[in-house]
């Protein structure tokens, strides 16, 4: 049996590892800042040796793109420091850590789909501090896995799909943009994944950077229209737009498509399309 530290526990991929660990014979330990401030080295290594963690699942993040902005400090802290913090712990311990990263350490160069040796260039606040949070990995010589991912959503916390439910009850008519392209991930099959490559050991000598979205692709407009149309709000007319339309301190890569053929050939994972997923998630919601 392992004992496993997930921490970030009430976060939208922390909620779906409580899903996919309440049957596992493992000994899942959930963690959020109320139990574990992953900022403070000492707190994290002291828990790590005491509750002899074999593995740390880290699904905390400083997510909000657009406030990292003005909030450059806290970040870095959550997104940097407390990675190499984690690191650190696990290479204590001889443990793995798989982290969680953002398909926003690429830049706006390119458009076909972004492999894990692709050049990186991150633009703003958030995508620079999860790069700096990959290289504190890098730099502790621990055992690691990085997934990056895109356009997270599940049934829990702030996203995307959640936002467009409502606005399409409430109003009449909507712009989206459509000049942002990419694959939306349900945060419940990343989950899965995680799950299975501990469950099955897949995580001894796979240590690496992988990509993980659903399958297919589409703009914001795309994804909201398919959202309005599976929750039955058909009265929204809902429009394209630009970027342009809604100014933001962040550029935000106009095309961040995943290329997956990595993990899927290192793990064998089947990777459902988008909006297959996106129907399980309403479903979901709707219970």
């Amino acid at each position: 049996m392992k004992n496993i530290l997930v921490t970030g526990a009430n976060g939208q991929l922390g909620n779906e590892m409580r899903r996919v660990g309440s049957t596992s014979p493992n000994n899942y330990i959930f963690t959020d800042i109320a139990e574990l401030d992953i900022t403070d080295k000492q707190a994290v290594m002291g828990f790590v040796k005491n509750n002899k963690v074999d593995i740390i699942i880290n699904c905390a993040a400083y997510t909000n793109v657009d406030k990292a902005e003005d909030d450059a400090q806290t970040a870095m802290l959550i997104n940097s420091t407390a990675v190499a913090n984690l690191a650190a712990a696990a290479k204590s311990v001889n443990g793995t850590l798989i982290h969680i990263s953002t398909d926003y350490v690429f830049g706006t160069e390119g458009n076909t789909p972004r492999t894990e040796d692709m050049p990186v260039n991150p633009l703003g606040v958030y995508g620079k501090t999860k790069l700096e949070g990959e290289k504190e990995i890098a730099a502790s010589g621990c055992k690691a896995l990085i997934f990056r991912t895109a356009w997270l959503y599940s049934e829990f916390g702030n996203n995307f799909v959640k936002t467009m439910l409502r606005l399409t009850a409430e109003r009449p008519h909507l712009n989206v943009v459509f000049d942002q392209v990419g694959s939306p991930t349900y945060a419940g099959d990343l989950a899965v994944l995680i799950h299975s490559i501990i469950e099955y050991g897949l995580y001894e000598g796979n240590e690496g950077i992988y990509h993980f979205s659903n399958e297919g692709v589409c703009s914001w407009y795309d994804f909201a229209c398919e959202i309005a149309a599976a929750a039955g709000h058909t009265a929204c007319q809902i429009d394209p737009c630009h970027s342009n339309e809604f100014p933001s301190k962040v550029v935000r890569p106009p095309y961040s498509v995943l290329d997956k053929s990595k993990v899927k050939r290192v793990f064998g994972v089947d990777i459902p399309h988008w909006r297959s997923s996106l129907l399980h998630c309403l479903k979901r919601l709707q219970k």
